[in-house]
């Protein structure tokens, strides 16, 4: 039933930040001409946002009736027990041709009274326009007071630290920390399967409905973190390991690996750069796939690849799932 890569009809949210660059950077056909896509949701398993696939034998299937009806065939023996009622990670592509909204998500330890759930991501970015910035953490010595006194006279920007990517830059967001990604940049995001936002500055600016949004000034001057330091970019080791939480694994791999994890275990694919194809499936930048696994060995082996293949493998791993 299993024997190629899963597939996923992108899920295409407009924002007011939004662009077109998924159309012209990776040949995506979008919903329709003119409007502001800034999000491409590729694995998703969201009440109402529901990742669907087709399988070989022309049947339709979403992820959750995956992770609930086909776990072991799917997504291995390790991940049986999980506890999740879905499956914990949500994957997108953003595309921010404007600046986001400054914002924080809730810990863990708070969320469940803040009426939300706790988000801890990771971003990758594929594209970087010259000058464009991401806003991750606090600068040292700011504080609660510090920072709510800058929200109202408008000088917050100056409490954040400023970061300049290029693509390749990975940066691990935990819960609680303070962040923003700037306009000029398309970025793939791996999360926990959580959609709580709190917006702390909007640049004093009007949504698509013409009004200020809404901020959520009070949820986030509790859910900051203002211990945790401003944090620096991934490095990937020798093994192209980038990041290893209790949520997820991320690693690089290039064209010089010919297979596609091992056999019983799940990942998903996210592809960067080029094209490959492995299991009667083709991959091109911007395609993400789960990899059953029930795939065999022989079944994981890319039988085509060009030389700037490049992709990002996604694990959940066994036994550290960071819930609370």
């Amino acid at each position: 039933m299993f024997n190629s890569l899963l597939t996923f009809q992108p899920l295409y949210q407009t924002r007011m930040w939004g662009g077109r660059r998924l159309e012209t950077l990776l040949n995506r056909t979008l919903p329709d001409p003119q409007s502001p896509f800034g999000e491409s949701w590729e694995i998703s398993d969201r009440p109402l946002e529901q990742s669907v696939c087709t399988l070989g034998n022309g049947q339709q299937v979403s992820l959750h009736d995956l992770w609930t009806g086909h776990r072991e065939a799917v997504f291995g023996k390790a991940l049986m027990s999980h506890p999740a009622a879905r499956y914990p990670l949500l994957m997108k592509i953003l595309d921010a041709c404007d600046d986001l909204s400054i914002q924080v998500h809730p810990p863990a330890h708070l969320a469940t009274e803040l009426r939300g759930d706790p988000k801890t991501e990771m971003w990758y970015v594929v594209h970087a326009e010259p000058g464009a910035k991401l806003y991750v953490g606090l600068r040292h010595g700011v504080t609660p007071q510090i920072l709510e006194q800058s929200i109202h006279n408008g000088t917050m920007i100056d409490c954040v630290q400023v970061m300049e990517p290029k693509p390749g830059d990975c940066l691990y967001i935990p819960s609680g920390l303070i962040h923003a990604i700037g306009a000029g940049l398309v970025i793939f995001e791996v999360q926990q399967n959580s959609d709580t936002t709190y917006r702390v500055f909007d640049w004093n600016r009007l949504g698509l409905d013409g009004r200020p949004r809404e901020l959520h000034l009070q949820k986030s001057l509790r859910s900051i973190d203002f211990e945790t330091a401003a944090p620096s970019f991934q490095n990937a080791d020798a093994n192209g390991n980038l990041i290893s939480s209790e949520f997820f694994k991320i690693r690089r791999n290039r064209a010089s690996q010919s297979v596609v994890g091992e056999p019983g275990e799940h990942l998903v694919v996210a592809m960067i750069n080029g094209q490959l194809s492995a299991a009667n499936t083709q991959l091109q930048a911007g395609d993400f796939a789960i990899v059953p696994a029930a795939l065999s060995f022989e079944q994981r082996q890319l039988t085509e690849f060009s030389t700037t293949a490049e992709w990002l493998e996604i694990r959940i791993p066994p036994n550290h799932w960071g819930l609370s």
